[in-house]
């Protein structure tokens, strides 16, 4: 089973879930924990992995030969992100803008085009206990992660149980995340903000198809609940578990600890939760 942990905003505790659902379900089944927050990503920080691999990642941008180019223009009026300028006797290609979609190439008339590889990051993988791991890191001045996310999921087991962390809001990288995955668990907090993004959140997984349920982190923190409860009963998703606004939780996450290892009890909380999204997948 595929498991995306997402959220609409960041800062919900996402990660918290996700780490600690992995966490909880090793003892019982092969686990792959896969970190798709390539801008940022901190898993490594509480599962703490021995990192056996690093393996570059490119994405392909186009190169032009001028020598066989007769500037029609035909590369750049294809081209969807405008990451081509055709003047008279030059070509500009803008690499931060290319997608890699190979269009410019293929149907430039003259076949002055070539794709050439530009590395935009590396997808690191190893261990942590018994869980199998592995995590991408954008390269600093980057700006497209869906290719990294892509090579990273390309790592994905399918005779474990994956849980994959997305990262947080609703844009391309999170939709590359999370497709294809066999449930997306949303984590929210009680907070105007935490409703607002859920909303966004629950409507992108509701357009990819893929069956969801909430996890209420930082619970009774403010009047914000019932609103959460209100839309998940509105817009029929389960509210699967909910974590309740505790100094004591905070202060082990400051220290780097997870909820399990500072409250082995919550153990049987993060199975239950398995449990449910099992059965609401089905």
């Amino acid at each position: 089973m595929i498991i995306a942990v997402a959220s609409g905003k960041g800062g919900t505790g996402k990660t918290t879930i996700a780490v600690n659902l992995a966490l909880a379900l090793q003892a019982d089944k092969p686990v792959q924990f896969l970190d798709c927050d390539v801008e940022e990503p901190n898993a490594h920080f509480f599962l703490k992995p021995e990192i056996e691999k690093s393996e570059e990642v490119f994405t392909l941008i186009p190169e032009i030969d001028e020598s066989l180019c007769n500037y029609c223009g035909k590369c750049a009026q294809v081209c969807a992100y405008h990451a081509l300028a055709v003047l008279k006797g030059a070509v500009l290609v803008f690499s931060e803008l290319c997608h890699g979609c190979g269009a410019c190439a293929l149907l430039c008339p003259e076949k002055a085009i070539r794709e050439v590889g530009k590395r935009i990051g590396v997808v690191e993988s190893g261990r942590a206990g018994e869980i199998a791991f592995a995590q991408g890191r954008l390269d600093i001045g980057q700006a497209m992660s869906p290719p990294l996310i892509r090579a990273l999921k390309r790592r994905l087991d399918p005779a474990r149980t994956v849980i994959i962390d997305a990262p947080p809001g609703t844009s391309c990288p999170v939709i590359e995340s999370v497709k294809r995955s066999d449930f997306c668990l949303l984590v929210t907090e009680p907070t105007p903000f935490g409703l607002h993004d859920l909303e966004l959140a629950a409507a992108a997984a509701k357009e990819m198809k893929i069956p969801c349920g909430v996890v209420i982190n930082r619970a009774k923190l403010g009047n914000g609940d019932g609103k959460i409860r209100d839309f998940c009963d509105l817009e029929e998703i389960p509210v699967l578990m909910a974590i309740p606004f505790d100094r004591k939780i905070a202060e082990a996450y400051s220290r780097g600890q997870t909820i399990l290892e500072a409250f082995p009890a919550y153990r049987e909380k993060f199975l239950e939760l398995f449990e449910k999204i099992g059965q609401v997948g089905q």
